[in-house]
């Protein structure tokens, strides 16, 4: 059974004090990455701008149907990871540890797409900015821009999606070793959190790096 005892840190009062220090220091956290992930946007909303037919042209070289599928990943792991806070709030472990596994395999899956589906064939076909940067149509260096922007903006949103499988990993092990309860399941909440704001960049990203410009 889930040990309840002492699931209150000696610096708060109740659990209701606990729960709203957690989430408060979580939001903090995001309005953070909010201000990172807006530099991004703000940047290349800028010089799609200025240089709108070349990042159309660098929209229509990806893929728009595996980043759909992608998207449809996400989404159907942030329903898991919903499932996994409401299975900690009700005391139901073994539920619980089901949609953890069930939200990690999706962002695997997400990532496999994204690295072997995507990256792999995109330096393939030589659109990846630098020396093997050689797409020779028209506004080439602009275009290249535009792929410095979708590599590092996803390139980013990456890194984020590792870190969300390592917390999966963590949340986990603790479940399984009984950590969580009815009344202490702070954690999972706090990591659902900042799984869903993963989701949720990603959902901006879709649209403003794939969907420029007629693609179907």
């Amino acid at each position: 059974m889930p040990n309840s005892h002492a699931i209150v840190a000696e610096q708060f009062d109740d659990r209701e004090q606990q729960h709203e220090a957690a989430s408060l220091g979580m939001w903090i956290f995001l309005g953070t990455e909010i201000m990172f992930f807006g530099g991004l946007f703000a940047g290349y909303t800028v010089y799609r701008n200025l240089y709108t037919t070349a990042f159309e042209a660098g929209s229509h070289l990806l893929n728009a149907k595996i980043g759909a599928l992608n998207t449809a990943v996400l989404i159907c792991s942030s329903l898991t990871m919903a499932l996994a806070v409401h299975a900690a709030q009700t005391g139901k472990r073994k539920r619980l540890m089901g949609f953890l596994v069930s939200t990690m395999i999706l962002g695997g899956v997400f990532l496999y797409i994204k690295f072997v589906l995507e990256w792999l064939h995109e330096y393939r076909d030589g659109l990846a900015p630098g020396l093997h940067f050689t797409y020779s149509g028209p506004q080439a260096a602009h275009v290249a821009l535009f792929f410095c922007f979708y590599f590092i903006m996803t390139g980013v949103h990456a890194l984020h999606m590792i870190v969300g499988e390592g917390i999966m990993t963590v949340l986990l092990i603790m479940a399984w070793r009984g950590k969580f309860s009815e009344e202490n399941h702070n954690h999972i909440e706090i990591a659902g959190l900042y799984w869903h704001f993963i989701d949720i960049v990603w959902i901006f990203l879709f649209p403003l790096l794939y969907l420029l410009g007629a693609h179907f």
